[in-house]
């Protein structure tokens, strides 16, 4: 039997992408990634504030094993966590296809791999020392905990795990928070202040965890980032330059922790 639905025979009409279809899809992508991640760190900031001690006396350990002892399974779990923390990426290019594009409409391919590095390099070291010494100033005067960026086993998976993990957060965060976001707000009319503001304030959410110093790092952060994106059109700069601090913060802790002073590690 032949349905008749203004489209080729056994394919499903199309839909008009709607205010409606758009803002609930906005919402279940950050209701499945950084939306969820948001709630989660306030949940744990409550936590920490109202728990006996200073923040600077409590750390926030982003890498941590997942099977102490157990060297194979712990490598299992961490490739796990990585490939499934990616899904929501996936999801929003299985969205942006229906407008024909991808991730290509954010600009995260490799059409421009030369200028996407260089840029993402030099914003990536005028942000690194900056960032650095903002939390070790915020840490000093208690408003942030003791950041722990990896806590793995010394085995030979370690520094390629950490790579990937930092390779993992700049795509999930870059492509969601900044280019889709940023998207689907001016397709649904926002302002781009109130985009601005929505994107940044997002980004500080999710790492309110590290404490108030994490929360308005990172929202500094995301409106040089938004401004970026804005100017250049492209997320790949974005997520070359995020890559690059992520790796240094999580590597450069695990060559440097316990043989520099002036590094921070949480009291024993």
């Amino acid at each position: 039997m032949q349905v008749e639905t203004g489209a080729v025979a056994g394919s499903f009409p199309q839909q008009p992408l709607t205010r409606r279809i758009l803002r609930d899809e906005t919402l279940l992508v950050l209701g499945l990634s950084l939306g969820a991640s948001g709630v989660s760190a306030l949940i744990r900031f409550v936590g920490s504030v109202t728990k006996p001690g200073g923040l600077k006396d409590q750390a926030a350990t982003l890498n941590a094993s997942a099977a102490p002892g157990r060297p194979w399974l712990d490598l299992a779990w961490q490739l796990f966590g990585i490939t499934t923390a990616l899904i929501p990426v996936a999801l929003v290019a299985h969205f942006l296809m229906r407008e024909g594009q991808g991730l290509r409409a954010l600009g995260f391919d490799r059409t421009r791999p030369w200028p996407d590095l260089g840029r993402g390099a030099a914003v990536a070291a005028g942000i690194g020392s900056t960032g650095i010494a903002f939390y070790l100033v915020a840490r000093q005067l208690g408003f942030n905990l003791t950041v722990v960026p990896e806590a793995l086993p010394d085995v030979w998976w370690k520094f390629p795990v950490l790579i990937l993990s930092a390779m993992q957060n700049a795509i999930l965060e870059e492509v969601i928070v900044v280019g889709y976001l940023l998207r689907r707000l001016d397709q649904l009319g926002w302002s781009p202040t109130g985009s601005l503001a929505a994107s940044s304030v997002l980004r500080g959410s999710y790492h309110l965890y590290q404490g108030i110093g994490g929360f308005v790092g990172n929202m500094v952060m995301g409106l040089v980032f938004v401004f970026l994106y804005r100017r250049w059109g492209r997320v790949g700069p974005l997520v070359v330059a995020h890559s690059l601090l992520d790796i240094g913060a999580f590597v450069g802790y695990a060559l440097l922790a316990g043989k520099v002073p002036w590094l921070p590690v949480p009291s024993r």
